[in-house]
């Protein structure tokens, strides 16, 4: 009688991506309902009560299913600074005009934020777009407050506030507007060439030392960048856009983020060396993080776009990340550990010496801030 044999690790994983991919293929909607779209999935939040599935009941729809447009909801924030105690970051405040974000990055990590708001972190992400209407008002408000103390503010850290939102309500052009009536610090980071639209402000604000700018780059391959950014700006304007901001002598630095291993991490040393081409000054990069649902949202953008690579990939993913999708710790969770992340992180330096992208971008002043001019509320006797 032949004695039982316990299944390899490797023949588990293999038994279970093949599972995790048949269901995720079933869970895909049909590509021409997303287009312009980076999640393939639209599962129900995690909070909600009851869950939602999709399936063929095998009788044919008597219309086709309508496409995933973009739904703006108005709403008025009770504050609009949020403070941050992160040690992986070098901001303790910021301001996001704008919650969910039309770009569609399947890999971003804001998109679990968007389950407390009752939606999917998927599609409903990028389709369902809070817009803070009142931002620029509160932002006056927090600003005028007597116990403020002054640091710079950050925006673009969740979701960018250049995205195609801000062509219609100019929020972030806004906030820019009391920045520089208030000669208050920020930093800006986007992926959208819209950011020359206000080189105006933008240049303005750097003449006092008030501003610098982040500028991510994921890939010099226009298709490849419509696959994992679908409605952000394509390389070719963002190089333009980087340009245009050093020309006006505003301090640009390059954010080779994410770095995805087998998708664009060969691209590492092109992208440094085109954006210190054109005037990048800095440059930095982070890992590929899976938190929460993006894990699964990411995964379905392999299985649509990359099928014969989603083994590959998410094993080089476990190797940064002591075997498992995601590494929340602080200290690592940017960088990753192990063998493939060291020889990154070792290209990324000896890189970003060659083509002079290692200095610091200045720091920014906050010596120079005068409060907001706030409206008398109080009715005037006469």
């Amino acid at each position: 009688m032949a004695l039982y044999q316990a299944p390899s690790f490797e023949a588990l994983e293999r038994l279970s991506l093949s599972r995790d991919a048949d269901l995720a293929r079933r869970e895909l909607v049909d590509p021409t309902r997303n287009r312009g779209r980076g999640a393939q999935s639209n599962r129900t939040g995690r909070f909600e009560k009851v869950s939602r599935e999709g399936f063929d009941d095998g009788w044919s729809s008597v219309e086709p299913l309508p496409l995933f447009e973009t739904v703006e909801h108005l709403e008025r924030a009770k504050s609009i600074i949020t403070a941050n105690d992160s040690p992986d970051i070098n901001f303790e405040r910021s301001i996001n005009a704008y919650r969910g974000c039309e770009h569609g990055c399947s890999y971003c990590f804001a998109r679990p934020s968007h389950a407390y708001l009752g939606h999917s972190a998927g599609i409903e992400f990028e389709r369902d777009i809070y817009v803070k209407t009142n931002a620029v008002e509160a932002l006056r408000a927090e600003l005028g407050a007597k116990n403020y103390k002054v640091k710079p503010i950050a925006m673009g850290t969740n979701t960018d506030p250049y995205q195609l939102a801000e062509r219609t309500h100019k929020l972030t052009r806004g906030i820019l507007e009391v920045f520089l009536e208030t000669r208050h610090p920020t930093m800006i980071t986007t992926k959208s060439a819209l950011i020359v639209r206000d080189l105006d402000l933008l240049s303005e604000l750097a003449k006092h030392g008030l501003v610098k700018v982040g500028i991510s780059m994921t890939s010099m391959d226009h298709k490849l960048s419509r696959k994992m950014e679908p409605r952000a700006s394509s390389p070719a304007r963002r190089l333009e856009a980087i340009r245009l901001l050093s020309e006006a002598g505003i301090p640009v630095a390059v954010l080779a983020s994410p770095m995805i291993p087998a998708i664009n991490d060969m691209e590492l040393e092109r992208i440094l060396d085109a954006t210190a081409a054109q005037g990048a000054r800095g440059a930095a990069m982070i890992l590929l993080r899976l938190p929460g649902e993006v894990r699964d949202v990411f995964r379905e953008w392999l299985l649509r776009h990359f099928p014969d690579r989603v083994r590959h990939v998410l094993s080089l993913v476990r190797d940064t990340r002591g075997g498992q999708d995601n590494d929340s710790r602080f200290g690592s969770r940017m960088r990753g550990e192990g063998a493939y992340a060291t020889l990154l992180r070792q290209r990324f330096e000896k890189a970003r010496a060659r083509y002079g992208l290692d200095q610091k971008l200045p720091a920014l002043r906050s010596d120079l801030f005068e409060p907001p001019r706030l409206e008398d509320r109080q009715m005037s006797l006469f």
